[in-house]
This record gives structure tokens, C-alpha cells and sequence, in this order.
């Protein structure tokens, strides 16, 4: 290892800033840190949905390779969207403590999901999210959504905030033609004549004489006057002026020409967290019982190759709670075997001697699903994983899964990883970036 460590990461905004989290974190330990910005093959494909690539890992894969070659020491990842097979003489080398792992519902009135109307279009690009709104409304409308954490919160935001500045705009306009106009009919002399008249009558009108009757002795027509009047107090602030007060995130909203009007999308809180943006959206968490987070969600994952240097990020960067939590959650999965190809939610919590664990594999639709929840002994997890995905997989797990495989025609031996997009969040944890940057963010 070079003197300085050189922490790879994804160049979203999320991703760098949870990269630069680790690194103080390491800096703070005595480390020396660099981080180096890598695109993944996630981050080069737009139109997509991160399901539909064909393989896991589409965010990770590059960052371990940098890794590998020796032109990274480490690498960031979110949990969430890495395989759950390691390329070889790799290891999870730090599993910081996690963040929130919950998802939310993010709405521009803060509304809860029962609140929204009848056949409402929700955004996201995780398999996990859709079929479990679909499991609690049948009438949602799931459509996709993809981006870092920005984006997709600027495309849920954009429609109204469009239509707003079209609306003053265009009433702006309307105000100056009408300007323009008065003046062109001061240049036709009965016009002027009329004007005269009406200035002479409100400016030498009898005392208690009000504007209208003024306007009356001049020839106009009160209730055109009066109609003027409401068009022209329409807006109280001019285009400029309304644009001024909207905040950041509204006005690069504003700069978004969505296909798709959402009335909610779904998003991973620390997404949302990591990104600044929490506390400036409206929002409803969603309980994790019910909507079960994708397994690693809200967790980061730095790799490095086996060794030393391994353990001496794990030293410095390790909670040891979260890791078993990761692990009784990856190994579920990985004895299940869904991977991106179906809908499934796996969430671990460490609570004394034991780890209780929650899943639910749902087919895409949200009609049909296996759930149960397990106490695991925390001094054997990984093995009590394993073995608790052989029950859940024996009670009608694995059909759904062999299903949903088949759907997609992935190959049954493909690696597993996360059944979210990677929330491509910019990092990771976004709640469903595909692209940006990790996790279900």
C-alpha cells in the first residue's frame, strides 16, 4: 500500500459525500486518505432500469476491479447494492454503524400512502418498493423513477412548479401588452381626447367622488375598470420576484421537463439523509415491518483486498452490531437466491442474544407473498441465516423467486445482490438510484 490510501468511490453527489464520511472517519484514525472518483458501468447507462442489466452490481463491479488492479486501495460501496458473492481475495474490510433503514414516501403535501387518491402514480425503480405499495393498494400506479436522490425528488417536484412559472409568465406578458396598447391608442387623437377627458374628471372630481364615477365622467366603462383591475392583482410578485423566494432544490426542479407527473415516489431515508434533503422534503416514513428495507439498506461497505490493510480499516471503521445485522440479512438473501430478479425485503436487528429478522419475497404485483419473522441466535447467525432461508424458501419462497427469474430470463446461477435498484443514489443509499450511487436510498 502507498502511504496515502486511495478510498474509491462513484463521482454522485451521494456517493462522495458518504466516501468523504468514511475517509474523515479514517483521517480520524490516523489514516492518510485520497478519494478517487471511478464511473461504474450503473452510472453510464440512463435509460434503463437497473433489473433489466442483466447482471448484479452494476455500481460495484468497477470499484472493485479499481481494487483489484491496484489503482484503489479501498472502495465505498452501499451495502444494499453489492453481490453477495465476493470477487476473490476481496473482503468486506469496514461496516460502519448503520444509518436509518427505512424507506419513505415522499409527496409535495405531505401526504401518508393511505392519503394518496384513488390510482395515484408513485415513482421508483425498485422491484421491492413496487410490489409492496402494490400489496397495500392495488390501485397505485408504479411507474419508474430514476436518478440520484436530486433528480428524482426534482422530477416529483417539477409538473406544478412548471406550470406555476408558465402561468406568470404568460400573465406577465398579457400585462405588458396591454401596456403597449394604451400607449399605441394615445397616438389616435380620440383616444387622446378621451384620456384628457378622463384625467381632467378624476383629478377635478367634486369632493366624496369616487374613482369610478370619475371614470363614468370620463366615458370608460366601470366594469371593464373593475375587470382590469382583478387580472392586473392576479400575481403580487413579478416572475423575477416569485423565482427569488423558491429554494435550490425548487428552482433546479423548475429546470426539469418530467414525462411522468408523480403524485409520491419512494426513497431510503438515509438516501435522503446522506443527501441533505431530508428535512427539506415533505415526507412519511414507512414502518419496516411492513415494508420490509432491502437487505443492507442504509449500510456502507468498504472493500479491500484480504489482508492488513483489511484489518486495519476494520479496526478503525467497524460496528460490530451492524455487521451482524449485514450479515444475517446477505446471507439470507444469498441462500434465497433472488437478487435483482424479484421483489424481496430482509431486515435484521440486533437485540441481545439474538437477531431477529423479518422477510417477505412478494411477486411483482404485490398478489402473492412469503413473510415471517425469525428470532436467530446472534453466537451461530450466519448458520441460523441459512437455515431459516431453506424454511422460507420450502414454504413457497423459491417458486416465487424461480417465477420471477424466468420472467426476466436471468440465469438461475447469477450472483445474488439486492432486489432494489440500486438507488442510484449517488452513492447508495438513496432509496432506489439506479445510477447515482448506491442503496435503496
Amino acid at each position: 500500500m502507498s502511504t496515502t490510501l486511495r478510498l474509491g468511490t462513484r463521482g454522485s453527489t451521494l456517493a462522495m459525500r458518504q466516501a468523504a464520511a468514511v475517509k474523515e472517519r479514517l483521517e480520524n484514525r490516523r489514516f492518510d486518505v485520497e478519494l478517487v472518483e471511478v464511473e461504474t458501468t450503473g452510472d453510464q447507462i440512463t435509460d434503463e432500469a437497473i433489473h433489466e442489466l442483466g447482471k448484479t452490481g452494476a455500481f460495484v463491479r468497477a470499484l472493485d476491479e479499481e481494487v483489484l488492479d491496484g489503482d484503489c486501495d479501498a472502495a465505498v460501496h452501499s451495502m444494499k447494492d453489492m453481490p453477495t458473492e465476493m470477487p476473490k481475495d476481496l473482503v468486506v474490510a469496514g461496516v460502519p454503524e448503520r444509518a436509518a433503514p427505512r424507506d419513505v414516501l415522499v409527496t409535495r403535501n405531505g401526504s401518508s400512502l393511505a392519503g394518496l387518491p384513488e390510482g395515484a402514480t408513485v415513482g421508483t425503480s425498485s422491484l421491492r418498493r413496487g410490489a409492496q405499495l402494490l400489496a397495500e393498494r392495488p390501485d397505485l400506479d408504479v411507474q419508474p423513477l430514476r436518478g440520484n436522490v436530486d433528480t428524482r425528488v426534482e422530477k416529483l417536484l417539477a409538473p406544478p412548479l412548471v406550470r406555476e412559472h408558465e402561468r406568470r409568465v404568460e400573465a406577465e406578458a398579457d400585462e405588458e401588452a396591454e401596456s403597449f396598447a394604451v400607449y399605441d391608442e394615445a397616438d389616435d387623437g380620440d383616444a387622446d381626447d378621451q384620456a384628457r377627458s378622463t384625467d381632467y374628471a378624476k383629478y377635478n372630481k367634486p369632493d366624496g367622488a369616487d374613482d369610478e364615477t370619475a371614470a363614468d365622467a370620463g366615458g370608460n366603462d366601470s366594469e371593464d375598470a373593475d375587470g382590469d383591475e382583478d387580472d392586473d392583482s392576479e400575481f403580487d410578485r413579478t416572475v423575477a420576484e416569485w423565482f427569488e423566494d423558491l429554494s435550490e432544490l425548487e428552482r433546479r426542479a423548475l429546470e426539469r421537463d418530467p414525462d411522468v407527473e408523480y403524485d409520491a415516489i419512494v426513497l431510503a431515508e438515509a438516501g435522503l439523509e446522506r443527501a441533505g434533503l431530508l428535512h427539506h422534503v415533505e415526507h412519511q416514513q414507512l414502518r419496516p415491518d411492513q415494508f420490509v428495507p432491502a437487505p443492507g439498506q442504509g449500510t456502507l461497505a468498504v472493500t479491500a483486498r484480504d489482508g492488513d490493510l483489511a484489518e486495519d480499516i476494520r479496526s478503525a471503521l467497524d460496528h460490530a452490531p451492524t455487521r451482524v445485522e449485514a450479515t444475517a440479512e446477505r446471507t439470507v438473501l444469498e441462500e434465497l437466491g433472488g437478487g435483482c430478479v424479484a421483489p424481496v425485503g430482509i431486515y435484521a436487528v440486533l437485540q441481545g442474544s439474538v437477531v431477529r429478522t423479518s422477510v417477505r419475497v412478494l411477486d411483482r404485483e404485490g398478489d402473492e407473498e412469503v413473510r415471517e419473522t425469525r428470532e436467530l441466535p446472534v453466537d451461530r447467525h450466519p448458520q441460523a441465516a441459512r437455515a431459516f432461508a431453506a424454511d422460507l424458501a420450502d414454504d413457497g419462497a423459491a417458486a416465487i423467486i424461480e417465477r420471477a427469474r424466468r420472467r426476466t430470463g436471468e440465469d438461475s446461477g447469477a450472483a445474488s445482490a439486492s432486489p432494489d435498484t440500486p438507488d442510484a443514489i449517488e452513492g447508495g443509499d438513496d432509496g432506489d438510484e439506479s445510477g447515482s450511487g448506491g442503496t435503496d436510498a
